[in-house]
């Protein structure tokens, strides 16, 4: 018995192929990368623009070296960098110097005054609230502001003051005894 022809039932076929549709795809991204080089190099040959009084002294990790705002995800998603500012918390890695000066900065480096720790770094102590200690800073920064605004917060309120900060430990039981444990006690 001869073999029955089946490319009658065989769907049509487009006139270039997946790899052929990649390939110029590529290469239209590359053209228009060398363009944006190529336009870049002639506005730099003019100079740049200047958008500001030049560079700001202190910026949080490379002029004040304060490396305790930790540089995680580096796009204000996870609350690794939190600082107090004028009484708010800001995540650091998406705010510019020049946004914050001769404004009052809190970092984690400057909550405890000698020796004895902050209340709140005691209560992390205290109750285990860290893991690896990469979130820990910014969660104690966003205690602090939490407490310092609603000095005996429900756990709900806790709950919704913490929620910008990511711990990928888990530790969020641990760290939400840690702040109800140190609500209500007297700051320095």
């Amino acid at each position: 018995m001869a073999p029955k022809d089946d490319s009658s039932h065989k769907p049509e076929r487009f006139g270039f192929t997946r790899r052929a549709f990649l390939k110029s795809a590529g290469v239209g991204s590359l053209a228009t990368a060398v363009t944006a080089v190529g336009a870049a190099e002639v506005s730099a040959q003019a100079g740049p623009s200047v958008l500001g009084p030049g560079e700001v002294p202190d910026a949080i990790r490379t002029r004040a070296d304060m490396t305790g705002n930790k540089r995680v995800c580096d796009r204000g998603a996870c609350g690794a960098c939190t600082m107090i500012v004028d009484g708010r918390t800001v995540y650091s890695c998406s705010t510019l110097a020049i946004e914050v000066q001769g404004k009052h900065i809190r970092t984690v480096e400057g909550l405890a005054e000698g020796p004895p720790l902050h209340p709140v770094q005691q209560a992390f102590c205290d109750s285990d609230g860290l893991m690896c200690g990469f979130c820990t800073p910014g969660f104690v920064m966003a205690t602090v502001a939490l407490l310092e605004a609603t000095p005996n917060p429900t756990l709900q309120q806790a709950k919704k003051g913490l929620d910008g900060n990511i711990c990928r430990c888990g530790t969020f039981v641990r760290i939400l005894e840690a702040a109800m444990k140190a609500k209500g006690v007297a700051r320095g």
